[in-house]
């Protein structure tokens, strides 16, 4: 029996969103708890450090440098942002205390999920347009009649490739607001 479509094509999407979210909150509540909650200051550093290290795959996929599977680096890339981006809520918290770390933060999950899309939902997709064209073949349509059946799933699906058009331009709104929130915390520090 096949897996409905939301299982199949979203709930991987939201397990590693949410998932995202869940560790961030315990590990804050966990520092809470032992007193130690001047650690998620220093987790902004690092995971700022954490997710400009998953950026090796952009500079490989640019020919910026030229040593490193591309695929290696693209799985190194979604689980270091993944991982920077836990050290930054952490970091983050729960403080209501100035708008522009909260509208970093807000950033940062949008281009999480932006790049989760592109993980999950995308792949999916993509795969599931290649099994349903499989399919229409191997029950005797010929290619040019599965690829006229599925024009409209073909079209839906090559729009989605242009995820990245939206991924980059957060990304880099994303670092407008960190360098911002650095420059702040700069120029407002004793």
């Amino acid at each position: 029996m096949k897996k409905p479509l939301l299982v199949k094509h979203f709930l991987p999407f939201i397990q590693w969103y949410a998932l995202m979210i869940f560790i961030a909150i315990g590990i804050d509540f966990i520092l809470h708890q032992l007193d130690l909650v001047f650690i998620g200051r220093y987790l902004g550093t690092v995971g700022t450090i954490v997710i400009l290290l998953s950026f090796m795959y952009s500079l490989r996929k640019r020919k910026i440098i030229a040593s490193g599977s591309p695929k290696n680096l693209l799985m190194l890339h979604e689980y270091l942002a993944w991982a920077g981006s836990i050290m930054l809520l952490v970091h983050a918290g729960i403080h209501f205390n100035a708008w522009l770390p909260w509208l970093a933060i807000v950033m940062l999950l949008i281009t999480v999920g932006s790049g989760l899309v592109g993980k999950f939902i995308l792949k999916k997709a993509n795969e599931s347009l290649k099994e349903r064209n499989l399919v229409l073949i191997n029950s005797g349509s010929s290619k040019a009649e599965a690829d006229k059946i599925l024009f409209f799933d073909s079209i839906t699906v090559d729009l989605m490739k242009k995820w990245r058009i939206v991924h980059l331009p957060i990304t880099l709104l994303l670092g407008v607001l960190v360098l911002l929130h650095l420059i702040t915390i700069i120029m407002f520090s004793k």
